[in-house]
């Protein structure tokens, strides 16, 4: 969890404390509180000490049950600036992968250049429609989320208009693993390993592939993508980060240039999805 959004949490709890204790009929205690609203008291101790992210309902009932309803407003305007840097799945997933694939294409909308670091399957925008539908319908189980696959894939392709717009840049930097992970049935692998080799000759494209056994200066973790290298975009297993102080995309920056250094493009490149492609043709 970012040191940002811990103390924008702590900082949440301490808030929930000072209305709970200025009940205007008098100062309530943890205990009395948990009773009314039907918790455990150990939430209502997690929630003031920064130690659980509170929900928009949980806020809610906290200022009805404190006779203060008008302090919903101000508890709300600070876990939306909390989820401005730290947006869970479960909340973000709460209506399907549509929702969150729309916000993702009007903030590459606004992008001239796009770095990403992927090392476990294909970039977004780089995606054919079965390869996106597999990733879609995996993610979809994991998070026990609406299944709204195809509505998610027809909002994901409208990500790659940006490819051919002049003035914009992408540049891609994957870990050769992706052109062999089979979280799409071989055919769909194929299919997307050719989509992959055709937009290396893209103007707006620079593709780069990190080969398995290519000397490496650092780990290739997390991976991330970086707009105008401005704001970074983390995907983790339980939610998206969200950073822009100035020295984290520094810091994010110099990790994608220390990867790249590892990096083989053009026909080196291409030689190397042949190689996937061959692999899956193996009996």
């Amino acid at each position: 969890m970012s040191t940002d959004f811990q103390q924008a949490r702590v900082a949440l709890g301490a808030r929930l404390r000072e209305v709970r204790e200025s009940r205007p009929g008098g100062r309530l205690t943890g205990v009395h509180l948990a009773k009314a609203l039907g918790w455990a008291q150990s939430k209502v101790s997690r929630l003031e000490n920064g130690r659980q992210t509170a929900t928009a309902d949980d806020l809610r009932m906290w200022a009805e049950a404190t006779g203060q309803p008008e302090a919903a407003d101000e508890l709300l305007a600070m876990l939306a600036g909390m989820e401005n840097h730290v947006r869970s799945w479960r909340r973000q997933l709460a209506e399907g992968h549509k929702p969150v694939q729309l916000g993702h294409v009007a903030g590459q909308a606004q992008v001239a250049e796009f770095h990403a670091w992927e090392g476990a399957m294909v970039v977004g925008v780089l995606q054919i429609p079965d390869y996106a539908r597999a990733i879609f319908t995996r993610y979809s189980e994991l998070q026990r989320s609406p299944q709204d696959t195809d509505d998610a894939v027809r909002a994901r392709m409208r990500m790659q208009e940006g490819l051919y717009q002049p003035g914009k840049r992408y540049r891609i930097l994957l870990w050769e693993p992706v052109l062999y992970a089979l979280i799409c049935p071989p055919a769909v692998l194929n299919a997307q390993l050719d989509r992959l080799a055709g937009v290396i000759g893209l103007a707006t494209v620079e593709l780069g592939i990190v080969p398995l056994g290519a000397s490496l200066k650092i780990p290739p973790a997390t991976a991330f993508w970086i707009y105008d290298q401005r704001q970074v975009i983390v995907e983790t297993w339980h939610a998206e980060l969200r950073i822009d102080d100035p020295d984290s995309v520094a810091t994010y920056l110099r990790t994608w240039e220390t990867l790249r250094e590892s990096a083989v493009y053009g026909a080196d490149a291409h030689r190397l999805i042949a190689r996937a492609q061959s692999a899956l043709h193996k009996p």
